[in-house]
């Protein structure tokens, strides 16, 4: 039975759940913790219950897609995994700890006030870095690094060439770089990175999955 790809979209957030090949589950991204009732409707719709959720891979620390992580750990016993450089944005709820850029006063304001709540701030079980197999957990998958939206940024690249990007692509209307990136000359090398995978189909934070060569038109107008 090969891995089967669960889509989710909780306003605009994308998350995905992985039937593993065993049977389990992985879920990659969360989304955010105002639409905890719907994600826990989706799971368990799709069978995925306390006990069978082997583990919750979080892209990145932003709010929209680690908000219900502590939430989801507490509740069906799963591992939290995400890369060492998101471990202070989880923890403090401050989505800038994983990023170089300050924002303005507007976007401070914005964030203490949109960022993960003292009561989903969480430790990770478990650092996932470059090249990380998965296999462990039921998921032919390996982790890729992939800074640019944020330092910590990864992908997971499945052995069948599904790769969940995260927020460095979107494809809400087209498929482009992340308009909003920390690091424009690591975005782009995590870009070329890509280039050079295989890779059959995308899995964006936001927007639909598409497959990779629809990007190649597009990348040249990210950032140099």
């Amino acid at each position: 039975m090969p891995q089967e790809v669960i889509p989710m979209t909780f306003l605009s957030v994308n998350c995905y759940l992985v039937k593993t090949v065993d049977g389990g589950y992985v879920l990659v991204d969360t989304g955010i913790s105002w639409k905890r009732r719907s994600i826990e409707k989706a799971l368990a719709g799709a069978g995925c219950e306390p006990g069978n959720l082997r583990l919750v891979i979080i892209t990145h620390g932003d709010v929209d897609h680690a908000g219900n992580c502590a939430y989801l750990r507490d509740k069906y016993g799963a591992k939290v995994a995400l890369h060492r450089s998101e471990a202070d944005a989880v923890r403090s709820g401050d989505m800038m700890a994983s990023r170089a850029t300050r924002p303005g006063k507007v976007a401070s304001l914005l964030l203490r006030l949109f960022g993960l709540g003292t009561s989903d701030r969480f430790e990770p079980d478990i650092y996932l870095e470059d090249g990380h197999d998965l296999s462990a957990y039921g998921f032919d998958a390996q982790v890729l690094h992939l800074p640019g939206h944020s330092r910590g940024s990864i992908g997971i690249l499945s052995g069948d060439g599904d790769l969940f990007c995260g927020d460095l692509l979107t494809n809400t209307d087209r498929p482009v770089l992340n308009s909003l990136i920390d690091d424009p000359v690591a975005a782009n090398a995590s870009l070329r990175r890509l280039q050079g995978l295989h890779i059959t189909r995308v899995y964006p934070g936001h927007g639909k999955p598409f497959p990779l060569e629809l990007l190649d038109a597009t990348v040249r107008t990210g950032p140099p």
